[in-house]
This record gives structure tokens, sequence and C-alpha cells, in this order.
């Protein structure tokens, strides 16, 4: 049984109501209920008494140190079978990391812990550490974006690391290491004995200088297939670094994450390599790059290759004009594992568009998901749009948002919605204008079928 309530008000009848069902539940997510330390006192009996119950996400709520150290209680009674705790953004501090640390030293139940958007701090996180070493610590998920880490922390996280080969997950996205301290910590994943499968160095001050250590990583540990260094300055001479790493043969990368990266079209060249011979590589974010038409071009020759297994292309605002689009429908009609496109926020117009559906329309093509916002079409468009969403059933998600299509055009999407041979389950229409008359005929087209959900 799981218990699933996000942002509701917790009135005191409503939750006596609440940890009656909690007794049998074996997931329960509390995220955004104004919770508080005093909830935490029952939530602890709860853990306490409650052997079934594996997961427990309290995230936005204000909890404090006081609430936190409730929780431990629980979840150092003999009977806590706990496995996964989220506490992000709960107004924690350092004073919140001895108790967890008690936890992590006395509770080999526990694999999963997500405290980021905490105030811990370096100091506080050396003290989590500590609880990671001990040998009854199984930790193999660890959540730290926006703690307030420096670069201090990498020498405690490296002993960690050396001494827990069961960590799979390691996130330190949006704290300011800087080259040196992430130089440090990629020395140690190499040299430690840990089974790494997810990296995320986001927004973490990284340049090119880190990269020659991260692609060390990507050679020596087989294991990582998830590495997203996203928001970091590393540029063209970074990705050609890392690129070594990752067209290593014994990298097995699945999922890249390089939005906001200042890469450009020189990049290319390399990404190409990679989608094209890079088997085990699914999903490459690649957003806010200016890649351009030229480098678009490039990475859609790639997709045309047999061995590209890409299922996922993010290049939403990478410079893309109407110019590449013909290139990108060629690549949706020869690529087969091609599922999801994001290409938003790029000037393609309608008749980029118009080429788009040409490819999306193709047997061969297998496009679930869609994404078309800010792409400054009109209601030109969406005759050969509504064509596309009626006749090619695997698409069932498309984001049409911040385009003014008016009246029109969102008529001409309404038809095709309404036609039993449309599988689109979702559609996205932020800040698009349309008369109270269209309106309505959404929240009748809704109710007539509704298995599809319309977000505006």
């Amino acid at each position: 049984m799981e218990l699933d309530i996000q942002c509701e008000e917790m009135s005191p009848s409503r939750w006596a109501e609440l940890l009656t069902t909690m007794k049998s539940c074996k997931s329960i997510r509390l995220d955004d209920c104004n919770l508080s330390s005093s909830n935490c006192q029952d939530l602890s009996s709860i853990i306490n008494t409650n052997p079934s119950l594996t997961e427990l996400k309290l995230n936005n709520n204000e909890l404090g140190d006081a609430g936190v150290e409730y929780l431990c209680k629980g979840l150092l009674t003999p009977s806590c079978s706990l496995q996964k705790l989220w506490l992000q953004n709960c107004n924690l501090t350092s004073a919140s990391c001895e108790t967890l640390r008690s936890v992590l030293s006395a509770q080999p139940s526990l694999t999963e812990l997500h405290v980021g958007d905490n105030r811990l701090g370096t100091a506080g996180v050396k003290v989590l550490c500590q609880g990671m070493m001990n040998p009854s610590c199984k930790l193999q998920k660890l959540q730290l974006e926006y703690c307030e880490l420096t670069a201090d922390i990498v020498e405690a996280l490296n002993a960690a690391l050396q001494s827990k080969p069961t960590l799979k997950e390691l996130s330190l996205s949006n704290n300011t290491l800087g080259d040196t301290a992430v130089k440090q910590l990629c020395q140690g994943l190499v040299e430690a004995s840990c089974n790494l499968e997810l990296l995320h160095l986001e927004n973490c001050g990284i340049t090119s200088d880190s990269c020659v250590e991260i692609s060390a990583v990507l050679r020596n540990k087989s294991s990582l297939m998830d590495l997203s260094v996203g928001d970091n300055k590393i540029g063209d001479s970074g990705l050609a670094l890392l690129c070594q790493g990752l067209m290593h043969p014994s990298c097995k990368i699945q999922k890249l994450w390089l939005w906001d990266c200042d890469l450009t079209s020189a990049s290319c060249k390399d990404l190409s390599r990679l989608i094209s011979t890079k088997e085990t590589l699914t999903e490459i974010s690649l957003i806010d790059n200016n890649l351009r038409d030229s480098g678009m071009e490039m990475l859609c020759q790639a997709l045309k290759d047999p061995k590209s297994k890409l299922q996922e292309l993010w290049v939403r605002e990478c410079g893309l004009t109407t110019a590449c689009c013909k290139a990108v429908s060629s690549a949706l009609s020869t690529n087969k594992h091609l599922k999801v496109l994001h290409i938003g926020e790029n000037k393609l117009g309608d008749a980029g568009v118009e080429l788009l559906c040409e490819g999306l329309m193709h047997p061969n093509c297998n496009i679930q998901s869609l994404w078309l916002g800010n792409c400054d079409l009109t209601a030109g468009c969406c005759a050969t749009l509504a064509t596309a969403m009626a006749t090619k059933q695997c698409l069932t998600e498309l984001d049409l948002s911040y385009n003014p299509l008016d009246d029109e055009g969102i008529r001409k999407i309404c038809e095709a919605l309404r036609k039993p041979s449309c599988n689109v389950q979702q559609l996205i229409l932020y800040d698009i204008l349309w008369s109270s008359e269209v309106d309505d005929e959404l929240r009748a087209l809704e109710e007539s079928k509704p298995e599809v959900k319309i977000i505006s």
C-alpha cells in the first residue's frame, strides 16, 4: 500500500486520519504538506511500528533539525526497515548530520539518502561521511545538491568512497567545488573500489581543466552509466577531452547531460562520432549550447548510422533554424530508436515543422514525445501537425507552448485529438491565447476523451 500526497495543508483531523493509514503503508510521500517537527514525532512512531515501511519522502517541509532528531529515533529502532529517505529542502543544518550519522552507522537497511537543498555545509557532510565509513552502512545513493559544500569536502568524500563499494549514485550538483576539488574527487573515484553508476556534477565550477580527470573516470569505471556536467563552462576543448574517455571501449555510458557547457558547432564532430559509435548511449542533453544548423546537421548524420541507439535527444535553445529541419526530418525517417526529441526554443518556423512532419510520419519513425515550444509556429503549420498526430500512433506527448497558434491553429489540433486514430495523451499549450469558445471546446474534448490531458 502506498500513500502519495503532495501540496496539502494538514489539519489535525486530516493528520489523525492519515496516521491510521500510514500504519500499513510500504511507501509514504508527504511532499509540500507544511509539516513541522511535531509531525515528525508521529512519523517516528510509524517508522518504529510499521516494519513494512521502506520509503519515506518528506521533501519541502519545515522539519528543521528537531524534526530530523525525532525521525532518527524511529530509524534507530531494531524494527525499522526503511530503505529510502528523502529530506530535500527541509530546513536542515549541520546539526542534523550528527543524528543522521548515527543512522548511517547503525541502520544497514538504509540504501538511499536524499538531503539536497539543505544548509548542511562542508562540516556537516564530513560528519555524514564518517557514518558512511562504518562497516554497517550499506548506502547506495547519496544526493547532496545545494548543500553549500566547498572544495574542503573532497578528502572526506574520497575516504568514504574508498570504504564503500556499495555506493552506486553520487550527486554533488550546485556546490562550489571548482576544478581543483573535482580533479581530486575524480582521482579518488578512479582509485576507489566503488562501482559508481551515476555521477552528477552540474554547476560545480568546472572548466576544461577538470576534463582529463573526468575522462579518466569514464575510462576506468565501466559501471558509470549516467554523467551530468551541465551548467559548467567546459567548452569545445573540454568536450574533446571528455570524448576520449567516452569513446574508450570500457566506457558504457548511457545518459550524458552537457547542457549549457559553452559548446559550439565545433564540438559536434566529436559528438557525432560518439552518437554513431557508442551503442550504449541512449540519452544526450545539449540544451542551451550554440550548436547552430551546421552542428545539428552533423548530429543528424550520426543519428542515421545503424549503430546509433540514441533514444532521447535534447537540443532546446541551440540556435537552430528552418535550415536544419530537412536533416532532422531525414534522421527521423531513418532512426528507429529515437523516441524523445526536445527541439523547442529554436526558430524553426512553420516551414521547418512542415519538414519535420515528413520525417515524423515515415514508417521508420518511432517518436513518442515531441517538444516544439517557442519555435515561431503559427496556425499555418497546424494542419500538417494535425495529420501527423492522427496518423502517428506512437506519438503520445506534444508540446506546442509559447507559439501564436490562435483559435485557428488550436481548432485544427483539436480536430486531430478527436479522431480515434490519435493517441496523443498529453498536449502542452502554455501561454497561447485563444477565445472562450475554443476554451469550451478544449474542456469538452477532455471530458469526451479522459485519457487526454491538456496542460495550459
